[in-house]
């Protein structure tokens, strides 16, 4: 299943390069960029593949429009390269002189946001495609062990592929100190890492929860404004989910704060010394981890789609609304299997109106709640949205 979905992105990428003279896969470190970027070049005779963290593939690009001019009908694979920004202006002056498409694959482990200034010279001339780690439809779904698996480890495949949760355990225990020690440097910022490691753990506590600045603030004994540059880097760089509320032109006191959520369950229950799944089950935050986890795995889905989540101050709520258009959709997302909903959430649906509405939960098969709101295996979610695109 897992190559499937691989090939299927390939493919995805191959149609952006017929398309565009440049095309960007953006995600985080340790996702498999690299390992779709290979199978794309590899049967391709003409492509060129450097590694800009490699010292050796990077000097040669001392000259770069010299190697670009000296591989002008190659296919030019960069890796990281958010690692060397000044590159994209090169890159305007040999895509346009050369007006054709397929020119370079570039990968990246910074969002758009965090390498935009640099990136902007390539408006109308870059395609981008996002890559995630390991999502529920790749792992054979159908078998139980691979769903707990999959929620308890994350979708990283050296974490999601490893011969026990002890092994597993380490590989996202040794990643956290790596982004932190070494990535974030090479991203040309300075923030103590000591100091960005327990925010990101505070987040963690917080997962699913409302994100109060100021409390984080006061908790590590910086600014306000410090906090929001540390959330903005974890968020660029995929390791958070800043979740905006929804904004419906109704008569009601929304709540305006953002929720925040780690954005790999395996990362959170690192974070939180969660090693097994009966020390999962047992936690506080099963609850929110079930939620983050069928949040990523829907959005992943959702293209085209503007996400939030709904709550008054008078307590009505639903975990994800999806916007697309004039098409709403709405999910409350439960990890017990047999999934109850709170007055809030029928409120909420009462008060947004939404095309369809859905209590996402492991259950084997959908049945009706009430109202038209449909218990449904996350799965089955995935499934129609992808066939919705």
């Amino acid at each position: 299943m897992r190559g499937k979905l691989i090939r299927s992105l390939a493919v995805n990428v191959k149609n952006l390069l017929e398309h565009n003279p440049v095309v960007a896969i953006l995600g985080p470190r340790q996702c498999g960029k690299t390992t779709l970027a290979g199978q794309i070049i590899e049967p391709i005779e003409r492509s060129i593949y450097l590694d800009l963290e490699n010292p050796a593939d990077l000097a040669k690009l001392d000259d770069p429009l010299a190697y670009f001019n000296l591989h002008e009908n190659d296919l030019i694979c960069l890796d990281e390269i958010q690692r060397v920004p000044e590159l994209f202006a090169t890159l305007r002056s040999v895509v346009d002189e050369r007006g054709r498409n397929g020119q370079f694959l570039i990968l990246g482990s910074a969002g758009r946001d965090l390498i935009g200034q640099s990136s902007e010279s390539l408006a109308g001339r870059i395609a981008y495609l996002d890559l995630t780690p390991f999502l529920l439809a790749e792992i054979e779904p159908e078998k139980a062990d691979s769903l707990r698996s999959l929620w308890l480890r994350g979708g990283f495949p050296r974490s999601y592929l490893a011969p026990d949760d002890e092994v597993s355990f380490q590989w996202r225990q040794d990643f956290i100190r790596t982004f932190l020690e070494r990535d974030i440097g090479m991203l040309g910022f300075r923030m103590p890492p000591a100091r960005l490691g327990r925010l990101w753990k505070m987040c963690a506590h917080i997962h699913g929860s409302l994100l109060n600045a100021s409390k984080l603030a006061d908790s590590l004994g910086v600014s306000s404004h410090t906090i929001r540059s540390y959330i903005d880097l974890l968020e660029h760089t995929f390791m958070i989910r800043v979740l905006l509320p929804d904004a419906p032109n109704l008569k009601k006191r929304l709540v305006k704060s953002p929720k925040i959520y780690i954005r790999d369950s395996g990362i959170l229950h690192a974070l939180l010394d969660i090693r097994s799944h009966d020390d999962l089950l047992s936690h506080p935050v099963v609850g929110a981890s079930f939620e983050g986890y069928a949040m990523e795995n829907i959005l992943a889905s959702a293209r085209g789609y503007e996400a939030s989540f709904y709550r008054t101050g008078a307590g009505a709520e639903i975990d994800l609304v999806l916007r697309r258009a004039r098409r709403v959709l709405a999910f409350e997302l439960k990890s017990a299997t047999v999934p109850r909903v709170s007055k809030g959430f029928w409120h909420a649906v009462e008060d947004i109106s939404p095309d369809a509405a859905f209590v996402v939960a492991p259950v084997r098969e959908s049945y009706p709640l009430k109202n038209d709101v449909m218990v449904t295996p996350l799965l089955d979610i995935i499934t129609r949205l992808s066939n919705d695109n």
